[in-house]
C-alpha cells in the first residue's frame, strides 16, 4: 500500500540533517487515508486511530515532537506530500525504489505480502487462477494494483481499480468482482472481524515480502533522522511490540496458520513426510555409529571423555 508525507511550505526546510532536533513550537501536520483498518481507521468521533497512530504518538512522546493527524483520501496524500500541505504521512506505505525518486522514507516499520481475497470454498493455489479471473480487485495506486498488474498487464480490463479497501470489499461481497489482493494484515483484519461474511485469504509465491516506511519529503534529512531516531527509541523501550501485540497478537497467528493448514491439508501431508524423512536419516546415522565405534564421531567423544 502507500501513503505520503509532505513538510511545511512556509520557509521550507534544509537539507542539513546535522541536527534532528524538532521545533519546540512546531506541530507535524501528519496525514493519512483512514480507511486501511488497522493501521489507520476513524473512531466514532471522526478521529484517526489504529497501529501507525498509536505508534506515531509514541515516537512524538519519545522523540519530544508534537503532531496532529488528520485524514485525507487515498489519492491527495502523495500530492499533499509535493505541495508542502502536510508534514508526516504515515498510512502503510510500502518502500519501493520508485517511490524513493519523489520521497524519502525512514527505517522499515512493519512488513507484510499482498495476499488474495476471496469467497470461501473459491481455490486459489496460483497467478494463473487469478488471470482467469473476470474481474480482480484492486485499490488504485497501492502496492496490491501494482502486483496485479505485473501479472495481468497494467491496461488488462479484468483489473477493476476502486478509491479504498472498504469500497473495493465491498464489490467482493457484492459480487462484482472475483477476488481482492491487497495488504496481508489489512485483508487478515477484516477476515478476523466479519466471520459472517464467508470470506478467506490465499497467499502466493508471485508477492514478495513488503516493508511499510514513514514517508518525508524528498531532501528532507533532518525530519528523516528525527523519525528514525524515536521509531529506534520506540522499539529499544519495548512500546513497539506493545502496540504491535494490541493489534496483532501471536494467538491469531497461530490460529490463522492452523486455519490454513486445515485448507491446505496436501501441504501438511508434505511437511509431515519431509520431516519423517529427516527422523529416518538421523536414525539411520545413529545406527551406523552405533555399530562402527571407530568412526570419527566416536572418537572424538572418547577423546573428550578422556580429557574429563
Amino acid at each position: 500500500a502507500c501513503s505520503a508525507l509532505a513538510l511545511s511550505a512556509c520557509g521550507g526546510q534544509s537539507k542539513d540533517a546535522s541536527s534532528s532536533a524538532p521545533k519546540a513550537d512546531k506541530v507535524y501536520r501528519v496525514a493519512a487515508n483512514a480507511e486501511f483498518a488497522p493501521f489507520e481507521s476513524l473512531d466514532s468521533a471522526g478521529n484517526v486511530e489504529g497501529f501507525d497512530v498509536d505508534l506515531m504518538n509514541a515516537m512524538a512522546k519519545t522523540g519530544n515532537f508534537k503532531v496532529e493527524f488528520k485524514h485525507q483520501p487515498w489519492d491527495s496524500l502523495f500530492p499533499a506530500l509535493k505541495n508542502g500541505d502536510t508534514d508526516i504521512i504515515i498510512s502503510g506505505v510500502t518502500i519501493t525504489d520508485e517511490r524513493k525518486q519523489s520521497m524519502d522514507f525512514t527505517d522499515p516499520y512493519f512488513e507484510i505480502t499482498q495476499v488474495v481475497l476471496v469467497p470461501k470454498g473459491k481455490k486459489v493455489t496460483s497467478s494463473d487462477d487469478l488471470k482467469n479471473m473476470a474481474k480482480v480487485g484492486v485499490v488504485t495506486g497501492q502496492t496490491g494494483d501494482f502486483s496485479v498488474s505485473k501479472l495481468l498487464g497494467n491496461d488488462n480490463p479484468k483489473i477493476a481499480r476502486f478509491e479504498s479497501v472498504p469500497l473495493v470489499i465491498k464489490e467482493l461481497e457484492n459480487g462484482g468482482v472475483d477476488a481482492v489482493v491487497s495488504d496481508s494484515a489489512v485483508i487478515a483484519n477484516y477476515v478476523k472481524n466479519n466471520p459472517t461474511k464467508s470470506m478467506d485469504f490465499i497467499t502466493l509465491p508471485d508477492f514478495t515480502i513488503e516493508n511499510y516506511g514513514i514517508a518525508a519529503r524528498k531532501g528532507d534529512e533532518a525530519t528523516v533522522k528525527m523519525l528514525n531516531e524515536a521509531l529506534k527509541k520506540v522499539r529499544d523501550s519495548g512500546e513497539y511490540d506493545k502496540i504491535y501485540a494490541k493489534y496483532n497478537t501471536t494467538a491469531d497467528k497461530f490460529q490463522q496458520s492452523l486455519e490454513w493448514y486445515a485448507r491446505n491439508p496436501k501441504r501438511l501431508e508434505q511437511i509431515y513426510t519431509n520431516v519423517k524423512t529427516r527422523i529416518d536419516n538421523l536414525q539411520a546415522d545413529v545406527e551406523s555409529y552405533k555399530f562402527h565405534p571407530e568412526s570419527k564421531l566416536i572418537d572424538e567423544l572418547k577423546a573428550l571423555d578422556t580429557v574429563n
